[in-house]
């Protein structure tokens, strides 16, 4: 037996113990992953700098805030969200108990991604535990200093009988996947997503796969130009534009280009200061050959902001391009990095056409004064998220489940939503041993005259009503 398939059965022994379901063992574990945030605050802080040069402002906010706030959200509801569900009955099962159980699914994997290696990872375990179910971690190997702290520091926090971190790199996550979990949550590309879904399919095992995409942001013309300015900016530039809703290109007509661009630069200015190499608050591309991708995507259209590169220090300015075409590079696959295309459109029409005809983007935003183009927009095309005259803050709502559609992804989680992916929603109907007299009629030899009264015990009725 491998050593991850010993670790996986170890696991599942201590699901089936039953260990993990009563509320106060998960609230216990909840609060010592508190613990772990609180105590090693610093450690997380360093680490996120090591690997990407990521702000500590930025790490606070969008790694660190977010999932203490989802732990607190869980822990304030846990008690409510476990209850069961009473649900409707028919006349035949009035006297009986019918109800919806939430039952963990067993030993679940689930799999972080690099770019924010705390959240992504962090924010599904507080659902995983939530819901009562054993976890097996893999922090991307990408993110070398997180990863060696999740696994160095984390199960010193988890009860190790139930809680476990795997290292590995792609041919022995490949190796992982061969093993059967109950439930694989997966946070990356497209293309790796395939894999894992590929591999969960062997065992028929659910998924969850919040993937990503390109993310269009459409500018109309009647809006605010400086603040649709900052908030694209700083949507598309935080962590140097490694974020998976990062706003990925805009459309707008030609004027609202020619007001937009000096907006541009004059927000980034204001972000990052004349010179962002020099700016503490702006993050470094993760590693060389992620830059190297990136950087290849320069050469689409015409660099109207920014444009510079440090390879050395995996450095990319904030850069915004026009002139772009469709068929460019940049508009072939998601950009991750510091590189804002600028595409024209005639009309609001126009650019519903051009989003409509691609993948279905992970997020979508639009800014406008005027809210019927803001209606226009959401009534017309699908995505995963959706957020008018801002990026990004939608995440923040731990009410508002985050998860993808088509090409972006499948299932959804955060606040509730997090605690129900992870939860089995298992149909219960108890029901009297006595009474046998009423059962009577469906049963064997069969008479056409019982079909009336079994039909009025058993069927749903249409109600009447009156459209006003």
């Amino acid at each position: 037996m491998s050593l991850h398939a010993e670790l996986v059965s170890c696991l599942r022994a201590a699901w089936l113990s039953g260990k993990t379901r009563p509320m106060e063992y998960r609230m216990a574990q909840l609060e010592a992953l508190g613990r772990f945030l609180g105590e090693k605050h610093q450690d997380i802080l360093e680490a996120t700098a090591a690997d990407m040069g990521k702000p500590p402002f930025e790490v606070e906010l969008s790694e660190i805030s977010i999932c203490r706030s989802e732990l607190n959200h869980t822990l304030n509801n846990l008690s409510t969200w476990m209850k069961d569900e009473h649900v409707e009955k028919n006349w035949a099962t009035q006297l009986d108990s019918a109800f919806i159980r939430k039952d963990p699914y067993g030993v679940v994997l689930i799999i972080g991604p690099w770019n924010y290696p705390i959240n992504l990872l962090l924010v599904p375990l507080i659902g995983a535990i939530a819901a009562g179910n054993c976890v097996v971690m893999k922090p991307s190997e990408i993110s070398r200093n997180v990863e060696k702290l999740v696994a160095e520091m984390l199960p010193r926090y988890l009860d190790q009988e139930c809680f476990a971190v795997v290292t590995a790199g792609v041919q022995e996550t490949t190796r992982l996947l061969e093993n059967k979990f109950d439930y694989i949550f997966f946070t990356g590309s497209p293309s790796v997503g395939r894999i894992v879904m590929t591999a969960a399919a062997k065992h028929l095992t659910p998924v969850t796969l919040e993937l990503g995409g390109k993310n269009p942001c459409y500018v109309s013309d009647t809006c605010d130009v400086q603040n649709v300015a900052r908030r694209v900016a700083w949507g598309r530039f935080f962590n140097a534009g490694q974020t998976c809703v990062a706003p990925d290109y805009v459309l707008c007509s030609v004027e609202m280009q020619e007001k937009l661009l000096p907006a541009l630069r004059e927000a980034i200015t204001e972000f990052y200061g004349p010179n962002p190499r020099e700016s503490p608050d702006f993050a470094r591309i993760v590693g060389d050959r992620q830059f190297q991708r990136v950087q290849a995507l320069l050469g689409s259209g015409r660099v109207a902001i920014g444009g510079e590169t440090d390879a050395e220090a995996r450095y990319i300015a904030p850069t915004v391009l026009v002139d772009v075409q469709q068929e460019d590079p940049v508009m072939q696959e998601e950009i991750f990095g510091p590189i804002l295309p600028i595409l024209t459109v005639a009309s609001m029409d126009d650019a519903i056409a051009f989003m409509n005809a691609r993948e279905r983007p992970l997020a979508l935003y639009v800014f406008s004064s005027c809210k019927k183009v803001v209606s226009r927009v959401l009534e017309c095309t699908s995505s995963g998220g959706f957020c008018a005259n801002d990026t990004i803050m939608h995440m923040t709502l731990m009410s508002l489940p985050f998860g993808g559609i088509g090409q972006s992804g499948i299932g959804h989680y955060h606040g509730r939503s997090s605690f129900e992916t992870f939860s089995h929603r298992r149909s219960a109907l108890l029901r009297g041993a006595g009474r046998e007299a009423l059962n009577t009629l469906r049963y064997p030899p069969y008479s056409p005259s019982r079909l009336p009264l079994l039909r009025a015990a058993t069927e749903h009725r249409r109600t009447s009503c009156t459209l006003l």
